[in-house]
């Protein structure tokens, strides 16, 4: 089964070496399609100087946003199965085969990560994490689902079902539009824990309490206008 892993890169030279080298260690059959959101740090440079073969590379002209840059990962991939992967670090590789395990095996069609249900994590904000749990359970809510953790960043699709999608967000709000079009797809969700290595704003973290709230217009938005596909 190919799998394409799907990494939105918005200035993240800091971590871009060290997350490419944990995907290709993973060692299963994958393509790697990596999109520079218009990144100033250098790591757009960097990327398109790695050796032919290494990734498929997307650039943006101007910065759009995570949303853009999932989207347009998901019309290069190429792979029966998409995971989406950030490129800070926060999430590992090696818990790839924890999302594929329930999709090889027939039982699922998406399967999310969860941060909160036992693996090692960092501690780190508080509000960030009611936050999520609010912004959770209003997704729930509206989906009729029982999620975790929604903004988790690690999750796996089969591609027919990601590639059916229609999507317009551009920023960090594409991730309550996409789990809404999910779950009107009535398609088979399962949850897997994952380790999360938390970083802060120092460090380069980007997500604001403003994304909370675009998040949460999100939800109410999507509950009414998402359709989904036939999973």
């Amino acid at each position: 089964m190919k799998v394409s892993i799907l990494v939105p890169v918005y200035n993240e030279i800091k971590t871009l070496p060290e997350i490419l080298r944990r995907i290709q260690a993973v060692g299963a059959d994958q393509e790697i399609i990596v999109v520079d959101d218009a990144s100033t740090d250098g790591s757009g440079a960097w990327l398109a100087a790695l050796p032919p073969g290494t990734i498929t590379l997307v650039r943006h002209e101007r910065n759009r946003g995570k949303g853009a840059s999932i989207r347009d990962a998901i019309a290069a991939m190429t792979g029966e199965v998409a995971i989406f992967q950030d490129a800070d670090l926060e999430y590992d590789p090696a818990d790839y085969a924890k999302l594929l395990g329930p999709i090889q095996d027939g039982r699922a069609d998406v399967v999310v990560g969860t941060r909160f249900a036992g693996e090692p994590r960092a501690v780190l904000f508080f509000w960030h994490a009611r936050g999520n749990k609010v912004i959770t359970f209003l997704f729930n809510l509206f989906a009729n689902t029982n999620l975790d953790d929604l903004e988790c960043g690690l999750k796996a699709f089969r591609a027919p079902l990601l590639k059916g999608l229609r999507l317009t967000s551009e920023g960090f709000e594409i991730e309550p539009e996409l789990m809404m079009g999910i779950a009107r797809s009535r398609c088979r969700i399962y949850e897997t824990p994952v380790s999360y290595s938390g970083r802060g704003y120092d460090e380069g973290k980007k997500i604001t309490w403003f994304d909370g709230i675009r998040a949460v217009w999100s939800i109410v938005k999507w509950s009414v206008l998402a359709t989904g596909v036939r999973p």
